[in-house]
């Protein structure tokens, strides 16, 4: 049987669409192995190389953490207890961490939407934006949406 063929790190950054830097930092850090090297000791990569990437890209996509990432990885090769239930319980815990960003967004878009709404009615006479910022006054309140 033909082992899979070696690629450089180039193609490994077209493949998966990461930037060589972010490989090189994935390295460091221990999120990729160290990759072989050829004689004229330039980085090779093969399949599962590209697979691990692809899996690191697509989470860090979802917005988790390098350390969420991590311990994702290292599921399927875990010993014991329920593969599958650990990983919900990690997807379960970054859904309530992106909840909770989303509430604040929201929040903060009726605060800045409220203050351009009396910036726009020339109310109060100073800059309610200005004063949002400042912390001068409380933040508006309102809850109608601009």
């Amino acid at each position: 049987m033909k082992p899979d063929p070696e690629i450089a790190i180039g193609e490994l950054s077209r493949q998966t669409k990461c930037n060589i830097e972010t490989i090189r930092y994935y390295e460091r850090i221990g999120l990729l192995p160290t990759p072989r090297r050829n004689a004229g000791r330039f980085r090779r990569y093969d399949a599962d190389d590209v697979g691990r990437l692809r899996f690191i890209r697509r989470a860090r996509q979802l917005g988790f953490t390098l350390d969420e990432v991590r311990a994702l990885m290292r599921l399927p090769t875990a010993e014991s207890g329920d593969v599958r239930q650990e990983a919900r319980g990690l997807a379960e815990a970054h859904l309530k961490q992106i909840r909770a960003k989303i509430a604040d967004l929201q929040a903060m878009e009726r605060i800045l939407a409220s203050a351009i709404r009396e910036c726009a009615a020339g109310e109060p006479p100073a800059c309610p934006i200005v004063a949002v910022f400042s912390g001068d006054s409380p933040p508006p309140t309102r809850n109608r949406h601009a």
